[in-house]
């Protein structure tokens, strides 16, 4: 497979590392001192605060030809400009990342049939140039990468993506529902990391138990305002069980080696600006999300949309892309 990855974060970097280690023709899209970083001493990776190894992995400034997939790791908000820069480069779209405006807003850019969806199972930080990411458990051994097609089909190209991914250690899956599970992943996410932001961190979040039931609520909310059910369904947990055992579970999640080592802790103003599209993008209307197939300007309608946490000054999201 000819591999675009778009944006060396923390998790396309370890997605590229992996599959040029897999045999494939990956380019890393990279820019400013990440590029120079990656152009002198490759991709570095540690798992957590272990030794650090080195991947030499090709790494490109500009999209360059046609490639048989472009794997896309950046933030909401720099989304448009990927977008632009796309445009007129040949090869599937795979946008694995933050998103909840819906498919289309995508295809009106570089192509409604080029586009497919997902979210990276992976998490970690960035220490300097080293990607620190989070150590496999018997629970996120579990947990795949969702991949799935706008119209939620089974498709020849889904199953070839998946099953590529896999031969090369990425547990990915097909995620029939990919548009509500994006959805569903930033109605409970919004809430989190400005939550986690307020307080100071993950565990100073886990400390305050009146905190994380204001944060419960708030993802309550969101969750009864999805014109969708929640996808997973394990999430409907979040609506339906009882608010102290709830709170009991999400403050241990908060103080649980997967929290920390998530990029939760991670207070920069890259997150605050993700976090701030991604509420915005929730409280859009579900008419507003529907962007025609010739792709003329979205339009707006009055139907009420989701609550999201008011102030939206920071947060943090699933690592640093």
């Amino acid at each position: 497979m000819k591999l675009l990855v778009y944006g060396a974060g923390v998790c396309g970097s370890l997605f590229a590392a992996r599959m040029d280690e897999a045999g494939h023709d990956v380019s890393l899209l990279a820019r400013g001192e990440r590029l120079t970083a990656l152009r002198r001493q490759g991709v570095r990776l540690a798992e957590e605060d272990g030794p650090v190894r080195r991947v030499p992995v090709p790494v490109t400034e500009h999209p360059d030809g046609g490639y048989d997939l472009i794997t896309v790791f950046v933030r909401t908000h720099q989304v448009d400009a990927v977008l632009e820069s796309l445009a007129g480069v040949q090869g599937d779209g795979l946008f694995l990342l933050n998103w909840a405006a819906g498919p289309e807003t995508l295809g009106a850019v570089i192509g409604h049939e080029r586009v497919l969806l997902g979210f990276p199972a992976t998490g970690g930080t960035m220490d300097g140039d080293v990607v620190r990411y989070r150590k496999t458990n018997f629970i996120t051994r579990r947990v795949a990468m969702p991949i799935g097609e706008p119209d939620g089909r089974t498709t020849p190209r889904l199953e070839r993506i998946v099953e590529t991914f896999r031969t090369a250690g990425i547990n990915a899956k097909a995620e029939p529902q990919m548009d509500a599970w994006l959805r569903t992943h930033a109605a409970f996410e919004v809430p989190l990391g400005q939550a986690v932001h307020a307080a100071g961190g993950p565990v100073a979040l886990a400390d305050a138990p009146d905190a994380v039931r204001g944060m419960l609520h708030l993802m309550r909310q969101n969750l009864a305002a999805m014109e969708t059910p929640p996808v997973p369904r394990a999430f409907a947990a979040l609506r339906a069980l009882p608010q102290g055992l709830l709170v009991a579970v999400l403050r241990r999640f908060l103080k649980s080696p997967t929290a920390v080592h998530s990029g939760l802790n991670d207070r920069s103003p890259a997150t605050a600006a993700e976090l701030e599209r991604l509420a915005e993008q929730l409280r859009a209307p579900a008419g507003a999300r529907q962007a025609t197939q010739d792709g003329e300007n979205l339009t707006t309608h009055t139907a009420a949309g989701p609550t999201v946490l008011g102030p939206t000054s920071a947060g943090s999201t699933d690592g640093n892309r």
